[in-house]
């Protein structure tokens, strides 16, 4: 089963990170105020990023270790995908 860390660009500039089985129906939730409770204050622009794993586990180390990052070091991976 597949899982996928995103990175969600909030209105005010500041990123989501999370990880989920379905990313479009967890982004129309983040929209919709109903994906968690930073996105209903901070509500989303647009979907920034994502990475496709092949389980759970390796989706939540994932999601931490990008959470780790500062907000340039996301920017650059956010740069990085887009790029290539």
């Amino acid at each position: 089963m597949s899982f996928y860390v995103y990175i969600l660009l909030c209105r005010d500039g500041s990123f989501y990170t999370g990880y989920t089985k379905d990313l479009n129906e967890r982004t129309k939730q983040h929209e919709n105020g109903k994906g968690a409770k930073y996105t209903k204050t901070h509500r989303p622009q647009k979907l920034a990023y994502f990475e496709l794993l092949n389980s759970r586990s390796s989706a939540m180390k994932r999601e931490r270790a990008i959470k780790k990052l500062t907000h340039q070091q996301k920017q650059e991976l956010i740069n990085s995908k887009t790029t290539k």
